[in-house]
């Protein structure tokens, strides 16, 4: 038995060492991959429990396949670049005025339509911007991967893990903005300032303040009227306590299809051109979590949660930084579901369990493959020529999620 144990963690600490560094410059997915067919290999998981553990990531997989259809569409359509083009003309010469645009444009994105959409659909708008106005492109690009996490408790919505945390019953929205309202403005307002700062070398001079409008075409409406129905679908679901998975499925074939039939193409074109090496990713990583549940690890988990219950406001304030620190090491999904899993046992106080929300959202802008939305940003800048490296953007992420976390959970906690 310990040996299993001992062999179940060095696989799944292995597994997650190659998804972080990458050996061989080889995606992701496949060492999360390669991590659960080990584990199947030397039997420390049967194939119905792995099956099993793929299945708990249904939702997410609908859901991501819906935001990656409606990013795809809209920029075949020139959708980016009619984004990039008004946010660069507003920015009227300034790089810093710029910066500020795209981050709040980055907090409407996540909030209303998740933190993997402001990675997959934002993130390449903001490229096309720094592109045409001869900006530095990365203040910007990380403005987006910091922001998608910083906003992502605004809303139940801004967040697949958010799902994930509350087992998929999510509070209602009078008690979420009693809870997140006060903590989410300061985790956006840090986030910029932190930012703001360690970018402020490269938002000095100006930037280019005339560029060439180019109108956006009917395809190009119909693809953003696709993303704004989208959301406001996304609202109405997440209000009556439904799943947003399938939905938001439904959503982008349905906007990609309408889209394609308006421009008489076909919408296979449209589906080769996505990336869709994030969905194995993800099974990978629901598989490995299973296999550390089958050592024990979440009981422990649980057992952590009922002490820290003696003192409801320390043991908020630590158990939200461990998980913010955890899901780090094994991405804030399966951290998420550790920690679901690890309530449902232990049931803890609400303040408690607002923590460990705030340090699952908030806690992976410390690292570049700390949540979904920042992996799926890498490969989106990957796809425009730029890359960041797993230590450059973890001098980034300290300086700005640590303060960060320490006013969101200060907030939370001063509300009680």
């Amino acid at each position: 038995m310990m040996l299993a144990t001992a062999a179940t963690w060095a696989i799944c600490a292995a597994a997650t060492a190659g998804v972080i560094a990458r050996p061989f410059r080889w995606p992701e997915a496949i060492w999360a991959v390669t991590g659960a067919v080990l584990l199947l290999v030397f039997g420390l998981l049967a194939p119905s429990e792995a099956l099993g553990a793929i299945g708990k990531g249904s939702d997410v997989y609908l859901f991501l396949i819906g935001m990656m259809l409606l990013s795809e569409t809209a920029r075949e359509q020139g959708l980016f670049d009619w984004v990039a083009a008004t946010a660069v003309g507003h920015a009227r010469g300034s790089p810093g005025r710029l910066f500020l645009l795209v981050y709040a444009t980055g907090v409407v994105t996540t909030t209303f339509l998740s933190n993997d959409a402001t990675a997959v659909v934002l993130t390449p708008a903001v490229y096309a911007a720094a592109r045409k106005a001869k900006a530095e492109p990365l203040p910007l690009l990380f403005a987006c991967a910091l922001i998608a996490n910083a906003a992502s408790f605004v809303l139940p919505i801004s967040n697949p893990a958010n799902l994930v945390l509350y087992g998929g019953r999510m509070p209602p929205l009078e008690q979420w903005f009693a809870s997140f309202a006060l903590p989410s403005v300061a985790a956006i307002v840090v986030t910029f300032a932190a930012l703001r700062i360690v970018e402020r070398a490269r938002l000095t001079g100006t930037c280019e303040r005339d560029v060439a409008r180019v109108p956006l075409t009917n395809a190009g409406k119909a693809a953003l009227a696709g993303i704004a129905a989208t959301a406001l679908l996304l609202l109405v679901v997440s209000a009556l306590d439904r799943p947003l998975g399938l939905p938001t499925c439904v959503a982008g074939m349905a906007t990609m299809l309408g889209v394609a039939a308006l421009v008489r193409r076909a919408p296979t074109e449209t589906m080769r051109a996505v990336s869709w090496s994030v969905l194995p990713l993800v099974a990978g990583l629901f598989v490995l979590v299973e296999a550390l549940d089958r050592t024990g690890v979440i009981a422990r988990v649980a057992a952590a949660l009922r002490a820290a219950a003696s003192d409801p406001v320390a043991g908020a304030a630590w158990s939200g930084t461990v998980l913010a620190f955890a899901s780090n090491l094994m991405n804030n999904l399966p951290a998420g579901l550790v920690a679901s899993t690890a309530v449902a046992q232990a049931h803890p106080p609400r303040l408690i369990v607002d923590a460990l929300l705030i340090g699952v959202d908030l806690g992976p802008n410390l690292s570049i493959t700390g949540s979904l939305a920042t992996i799926l940003w890498l490969q989106a800048i990957r796809r425009e020529g730029e890359d960041v490296g797993f230590w450059r953007f973890l001098k980034v992420g300290a300086a700005t999620m640590i303060p960060a976390l320490a006013a969101a959970l200060g907030a939370r906690l001063l509300i009680g």
